[in-house]
């Protein structure tokens, strides 16, 4: 693959930053409708698994970037599994295949199919205003905020500002990572700042919009979002592994790769600091999913085959709002819970990334399900801007097609 292919997946896939011009609608399925001609699958060859095996090569204990990683890739064109590292640094213990991990914002995935499964039921309309639904949480007025939809919440177009310490040092945060922080609180400290923007003029990425839609959630369901979760999705799909924690709980559950950051010290030096045990109340339904490689790929391949919500409100999933990036100025790439990449060849991939201190997480596929990608990676700088090559190396050998592929 060359430089500049290289640097724009590096760009696409790692970084989140999508390349392609925005769409206002999903992009074709696979089959043709009004033709009843089925495309070819996007993917027809089997995962390369030398490609794969040698982009875990660099991962271990001593590695300055990931100390673990779990990768699956599946669909219908072939399955690999692989891991590689060490599941403990102190101790030395290889990987785990069934390890737990936090998913960070892959969360949001979930979060937006539980809301589209509640439009689907007409509990709620995508359309209405949230504030129809959660009266007072957002204050109108001069200086306040005007009607949002909850469809503009889905998609991070609401203009909601960040409620949290979006730049707060690591270290500030580490020193605070037991502290339970109330989600309404994170509303209300939003709310006071007013709106970014108008909603639906422009997009920017925030936990916010989750987090109100979690409200959402419980004042529609009557139960807490995490039970709503559990019942809606975990327990149907029968993901045993997978859990919201919920804010009394700081450990992962179970069997699971310890997460580090590294640190650099006073005189250059580089150290690794544990960080497996944290609070993620912060982040609740925006980033709060603990889970398995396994299960994410089960959800996956559930959700884009149509099992986990109805195909006319899973549309929004893979529908990018036709508007510019708040921050960057580019077309948008969000869709409700996940994102639209295009690949240098031209290739259409979903998915969602996520980052917790430690944890590196990512999935994704084709929208025929010929190839689907879920990874765990423990990279020792997970929120860190720079481009990981692990990460990196992993997309590039799941995603990328032989020259002798018929479907290239």
């Amino acid at each position: 693959m060359n430089a500049r292919a290289r640097t724009f997946i590096a760009a696409a896939l790692v970084l989140g930053i999508a390349s392609g011009p925005a769409v206002a609608r999903a992009a074709p399925a696979p089959a043709s409708a009004s033709s009843g001609v089925k495309a070819p699958p996007v993917f027809s060859t089997p995962p390369d698994a030398v490609a794969l095996r040698k982009a875990l090569s660099g991962v271990g204990a001593r590695s300055e970037e990931a100390t673990a990683a779990l990768v699956r890739v599946g669909g219908t064109s072939g399955a690999w599994r692989g891991g590689a590292g060490v599941a403990d640094v102190r101790t030395g213990r290889g990987p785990v295949a069934g390890a737990r991990f936090r998913a960070g914002s892959v969360t949001k995935t979930f979060t937006a199919a539980v809301v589209l499964q509640l439009a689907a039921e007409g509990r709620v309309d995508l359309d209405g205003p949230v504030q129809r639904y959660l009266p007072g949480l957002l204050p109108a007025g001069p200086g306040g905020f005007e009607p949002i939809s909850v469809r503009q919440l889905l998609n991070h177009t609401s203009g909601i500002p960040a409620g949290d310490g979006r730049e707060t040092p690591f270290e500030e945060q580490y020193a605070h990572r037991f502290d339970v922080v109330d989600p309404h609180a994170l509303i209300a400290a939003a709310a006071a700042k007013g709106p970014e923007f108008r909603p639906g003029s422009r997009q920017h990425y925030l936990n916010i919009d989750y987090t109100v839609l979690a409200v959402l959630v419980e004042k529609l369901t009557g139960t807490s979002y995490e039970e709503a979760l559990t019942a809606r999705i975990l327990r149907p799909l029968g993901l045993r592994d997978t859990s919201v924690p919920g804010r009394a709980q700081s450990r992962i559950p179970g069997p699971h790769h310890h997460g580090y950051q590294a640190l650099r010290r006073p005189g250059g030096d580089t150290s690794l600091v544990d960080v497996t045990d944290w609070n993620s109340s912060a982040s609740w339904a925006a980033g709060d999913l603990i889970s398995t490689t396994a299960d994410l790929e089960k959800f996956t391949v559930a959700l884009f085959g149509g099992k986990v919500v109805p195909k006319a409100q899973l549309e929004e999933m893979f529908t990018v709002p036709a508007v510019k990036d708040f921050e960057t100025g580019e077309d948008a790439v969000r869709t409700a819970g996940m994102q639209r990449f295009v690949l240098p060849d031209g290739t259409v991939v979903y998915g969602k990334t996520g980052s917790r201190y430690g944890y590196s997480t990512l999935i994704g596929g084709t929208r025929d399900l010929s190839r689907t990608l879920v990874y765990s990676v423990n990279s020792t700088d997970a929120k860190g801007p720079a481009t990981k090559g692990v990460t990196l190396g992993i997309i590039m050998a799941a995603f990328t097609k032989p020259a002798s592929s018929p479907a290239a």
